[in-house]
């Protein structure tokens, strides 16, 4: 396929290495005194290494390269995280975190002064790690993006000992490496349950079919607990599916 895609100029190229820290992804390396990009695969495209090179030796050109696989970067970040001990890597918004929490939370607070029930970072399916520990044995809810402003109780009722991934499958582009992570979850990281919280307008519906399609491929079952959220805030639904 025809795409954009980071072109080095070798000539221009000092070797000094000031681009690779700020590839997000991790498609460029140092070799032989020179950056080059490793993986066609790794590279979105979006050139944020391009103002980090002094030389000016990189450009973005459209050409014929292998489309972008968000699945292959992270388990690029999997492998680094491994091998050094640590989660994450890249860009610190998509860092892998686990927040910690005090061991007990007034139950007897006002509402506004609800603490978070948010254990981890990052949330977002687009960012996530499914290998991360905080997914690992866990039970998952899967929600989508408008929920949590629509509940008034969404911390407490909802979110409260889980681990958490939401997306919008309306908006959101790339879904497909979606199903490839929840089928990842349910595999390796051998999450519990999976809880599936939507809003009631039809887009949404998009989201329990994700998971649908993970179970499908995934060897393992896990149970799946579809909950419907009204505009209002109020739950319309909630079933075993």
């Amino acid at each position: 396929m025809k795409r954009d895609i980071l072109k080095i100029d070798e000539e221009l190229c000092n070797g000094c290495g000031l681009c690779v820290p700020n590839c997000h992804e991790g498609a460029l390396q140092v070799i032989n005194g020179k950056v080059r990009l490793v993986s066609e695969l790794m590279c979105d495209g979006l050139g944020a290494c391009i103002g980090h090179c002094p030389e000016g030796a990189i450009t973005i050109e459209t050409r014929e390269a292998e489309p972008y696989s968000e699945t292959r970067v992270m388990e690029q970040a999997h492998n680094h995280s491994h091998n050094h001990g640590h989660e994450g890597g890249g860009c610190p918004g998509s860092r892998a975190m686990v927040i910690e929490k005090p061991g007990k939370t007034n139950d007897n607070a006002s509402s506004a002064d609800q603490p978070s029930e948010l254990r981890q970072w990052p949330m977002q399916m687009h960012l996530v790690n499914p290998n991360a520990p905080y997914f690992r044995g866990s039970d998952l809810l899967l929600a989508a993006d408008c929920v949590a402003f629509s509940m008034g109780g969404f911390h407490s009722n909802h979110l409260k000992g889980k681990s958490l991934a939401i997306a919008c499958p309306k908006l959101d582009q790339g879904t497909d490496s979606y199903v490839e992570k929840l089928t990842t979850m349910i595999d390796i990281s051998k999450v519990n349950i999976i809880t599936v919280m939507m809003m009631e307008v039809p887009c949404c519906g998009g989201l329990l079919q994700m998971v649908r399609a993970a179970l499908a491929n995934a060897s393992r079952k896990v149970p799946v607990k579809k909950m419907i959220v009204g505009i209002n805030g109020e739950v319309l639904q909630e079933d075993w599916v």
